[in-house]
């Protein structure tokens, strides 16, 4: 099967969501997927459940999380540039059929990983390899490389009404 770059990008939710339901549609039809997340460290919902039920499936989260509020540091740096030197590789080895970089687009807007280095693993995924990137601000060089390109919108959020993050449904 040949593989493509998709990126679901936006100010709308359901970015990881979306990519969520593909590592579920590929594991169905017998695929290997991983999926790194950058910026994350928590154990969300969709974490546990994969590890629990879904084998096929490799998470890695290469952050803390903890800045979104504030300015990345130096072990923010550190932790997404070691994890994409990872990702290089495990994308290469031939492992998996999807690779899923959650929210790459974040770490690239925060300068964790550069627009540059994100392009140089796009021009070396392997032919038959599936590479998703997920997060706002998707850089306009990386929405050039892809094939597939999503751009969720926000029209409405319960956010706004001062609803915060519901166990199993956004976290």
């Amino acid at each position: 099967m040949h593989g493509y770059v998709q990126v679901y990008t936006g100010d709308g939710k359901g970015k990881t969501t979306a990519a969520l339901g593909l590592a579920l549609r590929a594991v169905g039809a017998g695929l290997r997927v991983f999926i790194a997340q950058f910026v994350k460290g928590a154990e969300y919902s969709e974490i546990t459940a994969m590890r629990q039920f879904l084998p096929m499936v490799t998470v890695k989260q290469y952050g803390r999380g903890c800045f979104i509020k504030g300015k990345p540091d130096a072990e923010d740096v550190r932790l997404a540039q070691s994890g994409l030197a990872e990702i290089r590789e495990i994308m290469k080895s031939g492992n998996y059929d999807l690779v899923i970089l959650d929210e790459a687009n974040i770490a690239t807007y925060f300068n964790l990983i550069t627009v540059a280095d994100l392009l140089d693993l796009i021009r070396e995924k392997p032919e038959s390899v599936e590479l998703v990137i997920t997060g706002r601000k998707a850089a306009s060089e990386i929405i050039e490389a892809a094939d597939l390109v999503t751009e969720m919108q926000e029209i409405k959020h319960y956010y706004q009404r001062g609803v915060t993050a519901r166990l199993g449904i956004e976290s």
